[in-house]
C-alpha cells in the first residue's frame, strides 16, 4: 500500500510540474501549492484494511458410484442365466485438522441386487454400512506418532438370505411336476419358503471404541494399535443369535433335565460385550490420476474369550478411471470370525468358515470435494 501511495504522489507532482513552462509566476506559485496539497492528501489518506482470510480446518469429499451389469441369452447352447445387476455406493469423508489435533470421519454405504432368470426372486448382492471416526492428538516432537481414540460401526440395511433350491411338495402339486412347470407366482413362493435368513439390520452389528496410538511410517500407510478396545456385538433377530455366537441368558445356562429348550433363539442374549486389542492398517496408494488402490486390515483379539482366535476383516478396492465420469472398480472383502457359524448346502454342515466376496463392475462415478 505504501508503494502505491509513493507512485501516486510522484505522479501528481510530475503532472503538475509538466504544466509549469507555460505559466506566469503567480500561476506557477498557485500550481505548486495545489500540487503540494494534493501530495499531502495522498500521503495522509488512510490505508485500506486488508481482510484476513479465515483459516479452514475441514476437508470434505463425497464420492458416488452407480454400477450396472446385464446378460441376455437367447438359444444359447452352453446354457446360463439372463441376469441384471445394479450396485451403488457412497463414500463420504469429513476431516478436521488444527495444529496438533485431528478428527477424521468416514461413512461408506453399499447396496446392490441381482436378478437371475433361474431364480424368480430379486437377490441382494451387496449391503454394507460402515462408519469410522478417529480423534487424535499428534506429538509435536514425534512427526509420525499420535494418540488416538477410534470408533467404528458395521452393519447392513436389509435382510439377507441364503437361497436353497426348493423341492416341489407332492401334497400341493401333482407328482412329477417340476419347478419350472409351475406358474411364476408358485415358483416365487417356493423359493421364499426354502430360503434361510442370514442377516438383517442390526443383526449383526459391530461397534468398537479403541484407545491407542497412530503410526504413519510412510505417506501411504497408517497403522493404529489399540491395546484397549471395547465393543458390543448386537443381534436383533432371535433366530440368528446362535449362529453369531451369542451367549445364553442366565436362566438357560443350567437347564434341568427334561426341560424343553426353545429352538427359536429366544434363550440367547441380544448383545455381547467384548474387550480386547485391535490393530488396524490402512493403505492408500495413488499410482497416477487414473489408478488407485486402497486397503484396510482389521485384527481383533478378545481378552475375555479365547484371545488366540483373531477376528479378521480385510477390504481391498482397486479403482481404474476410464473417463471423466466412468470407472472400473474391483473390490474384495474377507472376513473370519470364529463366533460366526455358516451353513453350507454342499456339505450340510454349520461351522466356522472364511467369508469372501469379490465384485468387478463398470459404473458412473462422481466426486464432490472441498479442501482446506
Amino acid at each position: 500500500m505504501r508503494m502505491k501511495k509513493c507512485i501516486l504522489f510522484w505522479g501528481v507532482a510530475a503532472f503538475c510540474l509538466g504544466l509549469t513552462p507555460g505559466l506566469s509566476a503567480q500561476e506557477l506559485t498557485d500550481a505548486q501549492k495545489a500540487a503540494a496539497e494534493a501530495a499531502k492528501a495522498v500521503a495522509q489518506a488512510p490505508e485500506a484494511e486488508q481482510k484476513e482470510e479465515k483459516p479452514k480446518y475441514w476437508d470434505e469429499s463425497l464420492k458416488t458410484n452407480i454400477k450396472f451389469g446385464q446378460t441376455s441369452l437367447t438359444n444359447w447352447a452352453a446354457g446360463g442365466d439372463n441376469t441384471v445387476t445394479l450396485q451403488a455406493f457412497i463414500d463420504g469423508n469429513s476431516n478436521y485438522k488444527k495444529d496438533n489435533v485431528f478428527w477424521n470421519n468416514r461413512l461408506q454405504l453399499d447396496y446392490g441386487f441381482v436378478y437371475a432368470s433361474s431364480k424368480p426372486i430379486l437377490q441382494k448382492s451387496d449391503d454394507r454400512i460402515y462408519f469410522e471416526s478417529k480423534f487424535g492428538y499428534k506429538n509435536a516432537n514425534m512427526k509420525n506418532f499420535s494418540f488416538s481414540a477410534n470408533y467404528d460401526f458395521r452393519s447392513q440395511f436389509t435382510t439377507g438370505y441364503d437361497y436353497l433350491t426348493p423341492s416341489v411338495p407332492t401334497d400341493r402339486y401333482p407328482e412329477g411336476t417340476g419347478l419350472n412347470d409351475l406358474a411364476h407366482k408358485d415358483q416365487v413362493n417356493l423359493w421364499k419358503d426354502a430360503r434361510r435368513m442370514k442377516s438383517n439390520f442390526l443383526a449383526p452389528a459391530y461397534t468398537n471404541l479403541a484407545l491407542g496410538i497412530d503410526l504413519k511410517p510412510w505417506s501411504w500407510l497408517s497403522l493404529n494399535v489399540a491395546p484397549l478396545t471395547g465393543g458390543v456385538v448386537i443381534v436383533r433377530n432371535a433366530e440368528l443369535r446362535k449362529n453369531y455366537g451369542m451367549q445364553l441368558k442366565d436362566e438357560w445356562k443350567d437347564v434341568a433335565e427334561g426341560v424343553t429348550v426353545p429352538d427359536d433363539g429366544s434363550q440367547y442374549r441380544s448383545a455381547r460385550f467384548e474387550f480386547g486389542a485391535q490393530i488396524k492398517a490402512d493403505i492408500a496408494v495413488k499410482v497416477n490420476d487414473d489408478f488407485a488402490y486402497t486397503s484396510q486390515l482389521v485384527l481383533f483379539s478378545n481378552y475375555l474369550d479365547h484371545p488366540e482366535n483373531l477376528r479378521v476383516n480385510w477390504d481391498n478396492k482397486f479403482d481404474w478411471k476410464l473417463a471423466k465420469y466412468f470407472s472400473l472398480t474391483l473390490t474384495t472383502n474377507m472376513i473370519y470370525d470364529d463366533k460366526v457359524l455358516i451353513f453350507s448346502e454342499k456339505d450340510g454342515l454349520t461351522k466356522q468358515r472364511v467369508q469372501f466376496k469379490e465384485s468387478l463392475l463398470f459404473g458412473f462415478t462422481y466426486t464432490i470435494a472441498r479442501k482446506r
